[in-house]
């Protein structure tokens, strides 16, 4: 490993330490608990964003369980840099959250296109006005559904959109992010109802809950495999677009094959290219939020993770010139595997035959014979075509899924995924 690879791998362990977390969050609380100070908690809200509508929906709950002050601000769309094809992404959006809605009991339903500009604007006003006269948590919702669903009756104008979303805009980059439907508690993010339990865990530890608060999650992380079938299969072949780049697809990974082992479905490795290798940009803010909040999905999940060597650019190439044959060894998701727990939580350096060697063989396969496969460029075409078939899904990112004709993005939609191969069992 070189001595680049090695202090890399030690950064990463320091940023992504849960214990570290734990302690500073303590020392962070206990200052304001001295200083009697108020726990305000910023709200990043975006009115062309349906995420951002079903996180309005829980704010009066929130508000209502915990001793906090809510700080809401409007901001304008993802920039292009975190919005890499951002037709899809807007599309896609529309319809993950008209599936979320169904899941969380909130109400959402994809119009199949975004609102006009006409009534934007006056959304977006009605928003502002609201920020300025503190009734934001009791209006977005009634904003938002006349919005998205032409219900009820236009809301009041009256507010300065374009200066309060420049402002608030201003301060989620000052602040280090770039999502809406967003919340920001002393440094740390909690995007959507997706992370939402995770600041209910946060507020409770501060000891913030309100006397007789429900304890339970507003919305929990959907379970999988609690009722799976006693005698699986066949069901339709899960295809699982994955990168060797990608911490996500690490931490997914697991939880894939049980879905498919329990479900007696095929389970069929579709490789990719990692963004950054295809000429796309991941900014630091991008690359260390999604760093911090893999961490807490993995320490919430039991999967190692932390202690990284990046694989992008040649081991990743190292890995997907041998991964074709490993599957055709009947070992592709072990060498799978232990490539990206090896890159992602033991610092492995794949660049180096000594630590690919390490992945290949306690991944059941032979180094000698996995050796001279380095370097070869047969896996180029096969990767182009699970990118093509993956967009033509209208899915642009990893890890994404398909059952049958049902796809999804996300590995906090493997529920999905699993209502999918039920349905097909």
């Amino acid at each position: 490993m070189s001595i680049k690879t090695f202090l890399a791998s030690r950064v990463t362990q320091h940023l992504t330490d849960q214990q570290r977390l734990a302690a500073r969050r303590e020392k962070t609380d206990r200052r304001r608990a001295m200083r009697g100070d108020a726990c305000m908690v910023d709200y990043f809200h975006d009115a062309s964003d349906p995420y951002s509508h079903l996180v309005a929906q829980i704010l009066p709950t929130l508000l209502e369980r915990y001793d906090i002050e809510l700080v809401p601000h409007l901001v304008a769309p993802p920039p292009d840099w975190a919005a890499p094809d951002r037709e899809k992404l807007i599309s896609y959006s529309r319809l993950d959250a008209e599936r979320l809605a169904r899941k969380a009991g909130l109400s959402f339903t994809d119009p199949g296109q975004q609102p006009g500009d006409g009534r934007m604007k006056l959304a977006e006003a009605a928003l502002a006005r609201a920020i300025e006269a503190g009734s934001f948590a009791e209006e977005a919702v009634g904003i938002g559904n006349w919005l998205w669903s032409g219900e009820g009756t236009p809301p009041e104008a009256g507010g300065d959109a374009a200066t309060v979303k420049r402002a608030g805009t201003d301060r989620r980059e000052e602040a280090g992010h770039y999502l809406a439907g967003t919340f920001h508690l002393d440094g740390e993010w909690f995007w959507g109802l997706d992370r939402l339990h995770y600041l209910e865990d946060r507020l409770a530890k501060a000891g913030l809950r309100k006397t007789n608060a429900p304890e339970a999650a507003i919305f929990p992380p959907p379970p999988l495999l609690t009722n799976p079938p006693s005698e699986p299969g066949p069901a339709p072949d899960l295809h699982y677009y994955l990168s060797f780049r990608s911490p996500y697809t690490y931490i997914a990974a697991e939880r894939v094959k049980a879905l498919a082992d329990a479900y007696g479905a095929g389970l069929k490795l579709r490789f990719v290219l990692p963004m950054v290798m295809r000429g796309m940009q991941v900014p630091r803010t991008k690359g260390l939020y999604i760093l911090k909040d893999t961490a807490r999905e993995a320490h919430r999940l039991g999967i190692p993770f932390g202690k990284v060597a990046d694989p992008v650019g040649e081991p990743v190439e190292r890995g997907y010139a041998i991964l074709p044959w490993a599957i055709e060894q009947g070992r592709g998701y072990d060498f799978a595997l232990s490539f990206m727990k090896g890159v992602w939580a033991e610092g492995i350096d794949a660049g180096s035959d000594s630590g690919l060697k390490t992945i290949v063989e306690r991944a059941g396969l032979d180094w000698k014979t996995a050796k001279p496969l380095i370097g070869n460029e047969d896996w180029k075409p096969q990767a182009e075509a699970n990118r093509d078939e993956m967009m033509e899904l209208g899915l642009w990112g990893v890890p994404s899924f398909r059952v049958g004709d049902f796809s999804a993005w996300g590995q906090d939609r493997l529920w999905l995924i699993e209502d999918a191969l039920r349905g097909a069992s």
